[in-house]
């Protein structure tokens, strides 16, 4: 065998992944936090914590439906977007989950992602028509300050997905699943976004970032799904083939390098009574080239 033959058949080793955990209904959201990945279990109620070992716990439930997402404060309170009541809630010391920000006034929702700056400002964006009820109308970003303050940040954004945050703090990525793209905003001090431009001409939904500045993404094409790790510009430098489509990507682990891709067999909004009963959501798990850099 080459040389180039024997890296990429050990880099195709390296991203095989393999399950972690089993029977959800679909995870969303996942966050690595205080040494265990979080994760939003839509079609459940709950937000799930799972150690690299696959050890889950239920460490809050949420009444809300789909979809809801979360991140945290500085301080390390939890937040949670409460996407169809336009509410961006706030987990307090005893558990008790009160109303951090009233979005409704800049879109009745539905709330989709949110992350968390290093001083607090939660950005959130909404898709703003009711998916499988409504025609499609353009999302929106907003931006949620730690007082809980609210403004429009941007517009005309197709289907607003995950979001991430570059580690210099000045680039917000976000993934327009409706246009197959992941589009930047510089990020000023006052937390406002300007210079818009195409990241990259992929698509995507729940987004993280590693050291070397590549995203990971999820993608389905030609039916197939799979995880992409794409560099600005558009060049894909990993594929990882998937059995059923990916709602969202992290890193973490103890050193960084695990990639968690939450899977499932979605059948819509309008079938999620058939998806609790299935239950085929899965975490699975891969080791990846780089480290997560940035938030979340």
């Amino acid at each position: 065998m080459s040389a180039a033959s024997s890296a990429t058949a050990s880099a195709a080793s390296r991203l095989k992944p393999h399950p972690l955990l089993a029977g959800l209904v679909v995870g969303e959201s996942p966050r690595w936090h205080d040494s265990r990945l979080w994760f939003a279990n839509w079609g459940a109620q709950e937000i799930v914590a799972v150690d690299a070992k696959g050890i889950s716990e239920v460490v809050a439930r949420v009444p809300t439906t789909v979809p809801f997402c979360i991140d945290w404060l500085p301080d390390g309170r939890l937040l949670v977007v409460s996407g169809q009541e336009a509410r961006l809630l706030r987990r307090e010391p005893d558990g008790s989950l009160i109303t951090h920000a009233d979005l409704s006034a800049l879109s009745s929702g539905p709330w989709n992602e949110i992350v968390v700056d290093s001083r607090g400002n939660a950005y959130v964006n909404s898709i703003c028509f009711r998916f499988g009820e409504e025609d499609f109308r353009p999302g929106i970003i907003a931006l949620v300050t730690p007082e809980g303050a609210v403004r429009q940040l941007a517009s005309d954004v197709a289907f607003p997905n995950g979001m991430v945050i570059t580690p210099d703090g000045k680039t917000l990525v976000v993934a327009e699943s409706f246009a197959g793209r992941l589009t930047a905003f510089d990020i000023a001090p006052d937390g406002s976004l300007s210079n818009r431009r195409v990241w990259a001409e992929v698509g995507g939904d729940g987004i993280c970032m590693d050291a070397e500045g590549a995203i990971w993404c999820s993608v389905v094409h030609d039916g197939s799904p799979a995880a992409l790790r794409v560099r600005e510009g558009g060049e894909v430098l990993d594929r990882i083939p998937l059995e059923l489509p990916c709602f969202a990507c992290a890193l973490g682990g103890p050193d960084g390098t695990t990639l968690f891709m939450l899977v499932a067999d979605w059948q819509g909004i309008e079938n999620m009574d058939a998806l609790f009963r299935s239950r085929t959501g899965q975490l699975l798990a891969a080791t990846a080239p780089a480290p997560r850099a940035g938030r979340p």
